[in-house]
């Protein structure tokens, strides 16, 4: 089966994505647009710019750091500002998103096209919070999608019995398929992002009686412009290794990665030893997705050759079994199609076998799912 495990679904970001109020969502929207690597450009004669009319970098990344610059998302893909009286864009998403939104059936369209059977939908507030959302996109195509739940990271300690109850009603009502987690969210709320500390333990023994995945986001501040060299704090995986310390049930999935633009040169990625040593390999309940064509399609050439030592450094030390192919659909077609983003991978994977490659490119996620 070929299983996309990193897709997204989102409603017109033009709206209030599900939040009570539109200023909120528009702090989010901002912030990720302002913190991703992908490229600036001035409306006026397209010459290349940066973030510097969104976002002070100075401050600590966060709200506060936010500039008035008359932020919005327009359409075709593109978010735009203004600054010292030009006016910028930002071509986050490829732009075939038209109207700022991408379906359930647009999501599926491209599936068939590229021949993928089945799609797990993830979530980010930056896209929207609102289950019935997701809910409603799996429901069309319960055979074809899969979705998580997302419960607002910064209202779990704060409203415990609210956000079990959000998260009983999305696994056990809305038929949502497991749990995103992004605990950089609770830095933008002055909360610790140490999610496995007592006072969350109400929530995830609440949880590990759903039997159904975790998938936790690494910090986003390694997505950022410049990022690349400074590494991935290995406190983040100290807590996913303590977390699986104390739930090794629960089948925990690391998104995204090794956030190999923090590790890559011109020739290609180099992720240090003390990186894998700091994971929980040892427990086959863990999971690590590879999403090459998403972080590297504007810098290297289709098929990336530069992407086949890490790979086979990874099915090494990480074992087949716990590896899954994801795209970030539809933001990876920003650089690929579809389909090349998963024909690139599979290609590099060519010192494998058939089944080994079949379990990577979407059997490992299925069973994981529950659909193999």
């Amino acid at each position: 089966m070929i299983y996309d495990g990193h897709a997204y679904i989102f409603p017109d970001v033009r709206g209030d994505g599900g939040f009570s109020k539109r200023a909120e969502y528009q702090q989010h929207l901002q912030l990720a647009i302002a913190s991703h690597f992908q490229g600036v450009f001035r409306k006026q004669d397209r010459k290349t710019a940066d973030n510097s009319g969104l976002i002070d970098s100075s401050k600590p990344r966060g709200f506060e750091a936010l500039k008035d610059a008359n932020f919005q998302a327009t359409e075709f893909g593109r978010f735009e500002w203004e600054s010292n009286g030009e006016e910028y864009v930002k071509q986050y998403m490829p732009p075939s998103v038209v109207d700022m939104t991408f379906t359930a059936h647009d999501l599926v369209a491209e599936m068939d096209y590229a021949q993928v059977e089945r799609a797990l939908i993830h979530r980010t507030p930056y896209l929207g919070i609102d289950e019935e959302f997701i809910a409603n996109g799996v429901a069309t195509f319960p055979d074809r999608l899969q979705g998580l739940a997302h419960v607002p990271e910064w209202t779990i300690t704060s409203n415990m019995d609210v956000a079990i109850e959000r998260l009983e009603r999305s696994i056990n009502e809305l038929g949502l398929h497991g749990l995103q987690l992004l605990p950089d969210h609770l830095i933008l709320y002055d909360q610790s992002p140490i999610w496995n500390a007592a006072e969350f333990k109400p929530f995830w023994d609440a949880f590990a009686t759903m039997r159904v995945p975790l998938f936790i986001t690494p910090g986003y501040s390694t997505l950022a412009p410049g990022a690349s060299g400074r590494g991935m704090d290995l406190g983040e995986m100290k807590i996913i290794t303590e977390f699986m310390e104390a739930y090794p049930d629960i089948p925990t999935v690391l998104t995204h990665g090794l956030s190999w633009r923090s590790f890559a040169d011109k020739d290609g990625i180099r992720v240090p030893n003390e990186l894998y040593d700091a994971l929980p390999l040892d427990n086959p309940n863990f999971h690590l997705q590879l999403l090459f064509a998403i972080f590297f399609g504007g810098d290297w050439d289709y098929p990336m050759p530069q992407i086949k030592s890490v790979l086979e450094e990874v099915v090494d030390r990480v074992g087949v079994s716990q590896l899954q192919w994801g795209t970030d659909i539809p933001m990876v077609m920003r650089f690929q199609t579809y389909r090349q983003s998963l024909d690139s991978l599979r290609h590099n994977l060519d010192f494998l076998s058939q089944a080994e490659v079949d379990a990577i490119c979407g059997d490992n996620a299925a069973r994981l799912m529950g659909v193999a």
